[in-house]
C-alpha cells in the first residue's frame, strides 16, 4: 500500500468492518500513528466499495495530514481490500485459546494482540491497555510454540485461556463503541462496487479456464473436476521455469516480500545498488512487478516473463517454505545457548544476512561469521553439531549482540514500497 497506509479488516461482535490504518510515520520531530477516523471515532464500513467512496469525498478524518493521503484516496477499489495478513478477528480470539498453541494459532493470536493493543494506544481505550498492561503472559504468544512446551508451558498456555475468558469480551466491546460509520455518497459507491465487479472479471482463475476449455470441447467428459494440487504444481512450475523466488522476510515489525535468484551462485535481489525493495505484502509485490523500474532482476533474461505475467494479471507471489526467514527471537536465543536455538530458523537467517551482504558486495557478515569469532564460532557449532567439538561456553552475551548487529545491518538495507 502507497505509502504505509494500510487496509485492515476487523472482525467484531456488531460484525465485520474495513477501514485503514497508518502506522508510525514522521512529521518533522514528530511521530504519528492514526487510524480513519476524527477525534473519538474510528470509521469502519461494512464493505470495500463503501471504505472507497468515502476516502475519495471526504477531507475531515485524521489520516488527510498523512503525505500519501491524495495517492491512497484515488486508488482503484480493489487496491483497498484487506490482504490476509490485515485480517484480524477479534470474536474468533477465545476459540483459538481454546486449541493447542501450534505455530498457525500463535501467529493469528500474535498479530490480533498486536493490532487490538494498538487500537487501545491510538484510540486511548482504557480498558484494552489495561488488560494488556495486566496480563503480560500474552506476549509470550509471539516467542513461539516452544514456551508452551511440558507443565509450565501448559500452565502458561491455561493462563492465557483464563485471561481471554475473563475480560476478552470487555475488550472488544470497547473496540465496538469507538467504530461508527459515517454516511456515504450512493453514486460514489455504485462508481466503486463497479470498479471491484471489473478487477474482479479480470482475474482469469487457471480452474475457469480449464472449465471453459471443457465446455468448448464436445470430446472431453462433463463431470471432470479442476485439480488444485495440480494448480499449485503449475504456480511452482513457473517460478522454477524462470529462476526466481518469491521470499518473506518476517521482521520484528513487519513481514515483507520481495524477489531473488542466482546467477553463478551470486544472489541477485529486487533491488539496485545494494539495496533490496521490499513490499508489505504480496498484492503490492505484484503491482510493482507490472511496471518499469530500474533493479538489478531486470537484467535477468527471464525477468520479462515474471514482468508479462504482473501485467496481465495471471502472477501469483507464492513462497514455498525454504524461502521463509523469520528472524523475531534469534537473538534471544543466541543469548540462552545453543541448544535453544532452532537450527533450521537460524541456517534460514544467515543464508539471507549473506545473501543480502553479497548483493551489496559487502564482507562485513563474512567476516563476523569466520570461526575465529565468537558469533562465528557459536553458528558454526549450532549448526554443524559434533560431539567432539569444543561447545561455545556461557555467557552468550557477546554473540547475542553481535547477531543483533547483523540484523540491525539487513534491515538498513531494505527499502520498503
Amino acid at each position: 500500500m502507497a505509502g504505509d497506509i494500510i487496509p485492515i479488516e476487523l472482525r467484531l461482535t456488531r460484525g465485520d468492518f474495513v477501514t485503514l490504518w497508518a502506522p508510525e510515520w514522521h512529521e518533522g520531530d514528530d511521530e504519528w500513528e492514526a487510524f480513519l477516523g476524527r477525534d473519538e471515532d474510528l470509521y469502519g464500513f461494512e464493505a470495500v466499495a463503501h471504505l472507497a467512496a468515502f476516502i475519495r469525498n471526504d477531507s475531515d478524518n485524521d489520516l488527510v495530514d498523512h503525505p500519501s493521503w491524495t495517492v491512497v484516496s484515488a486508488l482503484a477499489a480493489n487496491e483497498l481490500e484487506p490482504d490476509d495478513l490485515h485480517r484480524f478477528d477479534l470474536v474468533g480470539v477465545p476459540e483459538l485459546v481454546a486449541e493447542d498453541p501450534d505455530s498457525d494459532v500463535l501467529g493469528e493470536l500474535a498479530a490480533t494482540f498486536e493490532m487490538v493493543q494498538t487500537l487501545g494506544d491510538v484510540c486511548e481505550l482504557s480498558t484494552v491497555t489495561a488488560f494488556f498492561a495486566g496480563n503480560p503472559h500474552l506476549g509470550s504468544v509471539g516467542m513461539g510454540v516452544e514456551a508452551y512446551l511440558g507443565k509450565d508451558g501448559q500452565d502458561l498456555w491455561d493462563r492465557i485461556g483464563t485471561s481471554i475468558a475473563k475480560s476478552w469480551g470487555a475488550v472488544i466491546d470497547a473496540i465496538d463503541s469507538v467504530v461508527t460509520t459515517p454516511d456515504v455518497d450512493s453514486a460514489a459507491v455504485d462508481v466503486a462496487e463497479a470498479e471491484l465487479l471489473a478487477a474482479a472479471e479480470n482475474i482469469v482463475d487457471v480452474d475457469d479456464v480449464s472449465n471453459d476449455e471443457e465446455s468448448d470441447d464436445d470430446d472431453e467428459t462433463d463431470d471432470e473436476t479442476p485439480d488444485p494440487i495440480a494448480d499449485a504444481a503449475a504456480e511452482e512450475s513457473f517460478w522454477t521455469t524462470v529462476g526466481i523466488d518469491p521470499i518473506r522476510i518476517i521482521t520484528s515489525d513487519e513481514t515483507l516480500y520481495t524477489l531473488r535468484c542466482y546467477i553463478d551462485d551470486d544472489p541477485i535481489f529486487l533491488g539496485r545498488a545494494g539495496t533490496i525493495t521490499v513490499f508489505g505484502s504480496e498484492r503490492a509485490l505484484a503491482r510493482y512487478l507490472a511496471d518499469d523500474h530500474d533493479h538489478e532482476l531486470a537484467k535477468v533474461s527471464t525477468y520479462a516473463e515474471v514482468q508479462t505475467a504482473a501485467v496481465d494479471g495471471s502472477l501469483r507471489i507464492e513462497v514455498t517454505d525454504e524461502n521463509v526467514y523469520v528472524l523475531p527471537g534469534l537473538a534471544d536465543d543466541l543469548a540462552d545457548g545453543p541448544t535453544v536455538v532452532d537450527a533450521d530458523q537460524l541456517d534460514l537467517a544467515v543464508e539471507l544476512f549473506t545473501d543480502a551482504a553479497d548483493f551489496a558486495e559487502d564482507d562485513s557478515v563474512e567476516t563476523a561469521l569466520a570461526s575465529s569469532t565468537p558469533l562465528g564460532w557459536f553458528v558454526s557449532y549450532t549448526l554443524e553439531p559434533d560431539p567432539n567439538r569444543l561447545a561455545p561456553s556461557a555467557p552468550f552475551h557477546v554473540e547475542s549482540e553481535a547477531w543483533r548487529e547483523l540484523e540491525r545491518e539487513f534491515e538498513g538495507r531494505l527499502r520498503k514500497e
